[in-house]
């Protein structure tokens, strides 16, 4: 056996996406520790903003739709999570709000400890619900990132006057 055939046969787990995993959480584990999670939090929204446009773009050509429909935006919403290895259930819809529960973080376990990688959630669902929607406002109840062992998020379609600005980020069609 050559030396090249004995590595390549090591049970070692290094693939693709467990590296991808592995360098998302660096990444923001480093962010976290030089400039703070806040801010933090700031550049993984700005990622967020991008990939939520990438990703209302191809549901609203694919579905051949210039506005998604509330009860289309929650199933994109769940697609979405999907088909990146996450587990959203839709808990509930009507005219004010989606809810979602998650069991698994498409980052695996990579995410515990990194709570900013959840703002990737917060601004993917916020972007695409604002450009739908006009305005939503997204509340991560709970969060596997955490230490919950499950997300709980909120998106809210309506501004009230009792809303608390301090809960949630808000995001605006743009």
């Amino acid at each position: 056996m050559n030396e090249l055939t004995r590595v390549q046969g090591l049970p070692l787990e290094l693939e693709r996406d467990i590296f991808l995993r592995n360098l998302l959480r660096e990444l923001s584990g480093t962010l976290e520790e030089l400039v703070g999670l806040e801010e933090a939090s700031g550049y993984i929204s700005i990622v967020g903003q991008k990939i939520g446009d990438w990703m209302n773009r191809e549901y609203r050509d694919a579905l051949q739709l210039d506005k998604l429909p509330v009860e289309t935006l929650a199933s994109v919403l769940v697609d979405l999570k999907a088909r990146i290895e996450g587990d959203f259930k839709l808990v509930s819809l009507d005219a004010e709000k989606i809810v979602l529960s998650n069991t698994r973080c498409p980052f695996g376990d990579r995410v515990l400890g990194r709570k900013s990688l959840c703002m990737m959630t917060s601004t993917v669902f916020g972007t695409i619900s604002a450009e739908n929607n006009g305005y939503a406002r997204v509340v991560l109840e709970k969060t596997i990132a955490a230490g919950d062992g499950c997300c709980s998020v909120v998106v809210y379609l309506q501004r009230t006057d009792t809303d608390d600005d301090s809960i949630g980020v808000e995001y605006f069609a743009g």
